[in-house]
């Protein structure tokens, strides 16, 4: 195709987009952006709960409401083009899922509203304001921190002798930086060793895997990063072979072998992230409307994992656990 041709296809897609956009609005139609780093199997779970939770409030995909789903498949640098996408949709809400598909939308518009869920410290990777005053066309639901501090003293509490503890982060993630931060801070309290690995892509692995099994730490954890979730397979099938003791930030990883997960409901988020967008299509502005904290934390132990690695939880974890994998 020329250049000629390639433009024109461009501006006539543009324009179909446009008269479908406001034929869908004659309609009553509500349309609604979904960007996600992760691939649609991965993120599938999180757009289920957005979409249960937008039921909940009347909203019916086919009757008043579309989804429009971006998925990045993994490779974060497609999400300025798939968020400039949605904006050229003129979707109504633009719903994001992490920190890195909420800065792309936040990069790709100011107008359209943004709502988003499992961010973490949104005010300090500057993304909103302040919690209480987002500011701008963005809000939503977001981590603050204890929970960072809560999974190392689990570990401690499971393990009392525990002394060094690897962490895999992504350095290229503002929130997966800003979670290691926040873990470092509560080292000294408990008298941890923090050894960061960072993580960017599958080409990592040998030199992060041969870091940490040269080290020879007493357990694994990972900051919440889409892109290290979506290799949580093979990072719960490294920590099984070196018996690390492991926690992890969703549930997931605990149901692919993993020893622990304490953390916010991450579906839960997606769900009350469903009340912003009810709210603002209502004609409420994102600036005006707090930033919520996840106030149901879960915590999963998986016990066939345990066995395998000689630990046993102590009846004090146990008891507050939500979920035990036998």
């Amino acid at each position: 195709m020329d250049r000629r041709a390639f433009i024109t296809s461009l501006a006539v897609g543009a324009l179909l987009a446009s008269r479908w956009a406001d034929a869908q609005k004659t309609k009553g139609m509500h349309r609604i952006g979904w960007l996600s780093p992760a691939s649609a199997k991965e993120g599938l779970p999180n757009l289920a709960a957005l979409r249960a939770g937008l039921r909940e409030l009347g909203y019916v995909e086919g009757q008043n409401l579309v989804i429009e789903p971006r998925w990045a498949d993994g490779h974060i640098e497609r999400l300025p083009r798939l968020a400039a996408e949605l904006v050229r949709f003129r979707v109504e809400v633009l719903c994001t899922a992490g920190s890195q598909a909420s800065g792309a939308a936040k990069q790709a518009t100011s107008t359209i509203p943004i709502v988003f869920a499992n961010v973490a410290f949104p005010d300090q990777s500057g993304l909103v304001r302040s919690y209480a005053s987002p500011g701008g066309n963005i809000t939503g639901v977001a981590f603050m921190g204890p929970e960072y501090g809560k999974r190392l003293e689990l570990l401690k509490e499971a393990q009392p002798k525990l002394s060094r503890v690897a962490l895999i982060y992504n350095p290229d993630n503002s929130g997966s930086v800003l979670a290691l931060k926040e873990t470092l801070r509560w080292t000294t309290a408990l008298r941890i060793s923090l050894e960061p690995h960072g993580f960017r892509g599958p080409q990592d692995f040998e030199r992060v895997f041969g870091a940490i099994a040269g080290k020879r730490p007493d357990a694994l954890m990972t900051t919440a990063d889409p892109l290290i979730a979506s290799y949580r397979t093979r990072i719960v099938d490294f920590a099984a072979q070196h018996r690390l003791p492991s926690m992890y930030p969703s549930r997931e990883f605990v149901d692919a072998g993993g020893l622990m997960f304490y953390g916010g409901s991450i579906p839960e988020m997606y769900r009350r992230a469903a009340a912003y967008v009810d709210r603002i299509l209502k004609g409420a502005k994102p600036a005006d409307l707090a930033i919520e904290q996840p106030t149901k934390f879960d915590m999963v132990i998986n016990l066939k994992t345990a066995r395998a690695l000689g630990i046993t939880i102590p009846q004090s974890i146990l008891v507050r656990a939500d979920r035990v994998i036998e």
